[in-house]
């Protein structure tokens, strides 16, 4: 059986959880005073506790519902996070021209998706594996891309292929503009819900954590 279902957390809780991107950082202060400090992960990794968009009893009903339907950790799943979901700038919709993915050799006919954050010290390539479906946009030098036609887009793992006799010319950039989800999980097996602390307006727990999927 599949380890992810490619299915979508209620978007109606989501846009209202809390959360966001995590670094690891190890520091070593040495006999002198100064620091050395190493990035354990080479990719953020984003946490959410989604207890925090669970406003009603129907809220509840379908957190549960969906907790028991991925077997809790078990199965992870696709969950926007309303603070980052575009290729674009906030607010503004996706261009083909957002994104850089690569440039043609004449022969490669495989891009992955990724989002680029930060321009002039130390630029950050984040992979992006879950695109939504029908919000791809590719361009080929100064010409816009068209789907099934020149590429297909895998949205189970964000990889755009080009097909034979399409693959970008020599020296062509390749660029994309797209929306996208976040693969997470269920950061818990046991969701703890008290009815009536709940009703005297206390959030309940629900732990989501990003997963390479």
């Amino acid at each position: 059986m599949p380890a992810f279902h490619e299915v979508r957390f209620p978007v109606e809780i989501a846009i209202r959880s809390r959360g966001g991107p995590e670094r690891r950082t190890e520091i070593v202060t040495l006999a002198s005073g100064r620091e050395e400090r190493n990035s354990r992960w080479a990719n953020a990794r984003r946490r959410y506790d989604a207890g925090y968009g669970v406003r009603s009893l129907g809220d509840l009903s379908m957190v549960i519902a969906f907790f028991e339907e991925r077997r809790g950790r078990l199965y992870g799943f696709r969950f926007k996070d309303r603070t980052d979901y575009r290729s674009s700038a906030a607010g503004a919709p996706p261009q083909a021209g957002d994104q850089a993915l690569g440039t043609g050799d004449g022969a490669r006919r495989d891009f992955p998706l990724v989002k680029t954050y930060g321009a002039n010290f130390a630029p950050y390539q984040r992979p992006i594996t879950k695109p939504v479906a029908g919000s791809v946009l590719v361009k080929v030098g100064a010409a816009l891309a068209v789907a099934g036609t020149d590429y297909d887009i895998d949205t189970t793992t964000g990889l755009v292929s080009f097909k034979a006799g399409k693959a970008p010319s020599v020296g062509a950039n390749v660029t994309a503009g797209f929306e996208f989800d976040v693969p997470v999980r269920f950061d818990t097996d046991r969701l703890e819900i008290n009815l009536a602390a709940f009703n005297a307006g206390e959030i309940p727990a629900v732990p989501l954590i990003e997963i390479g999927a």
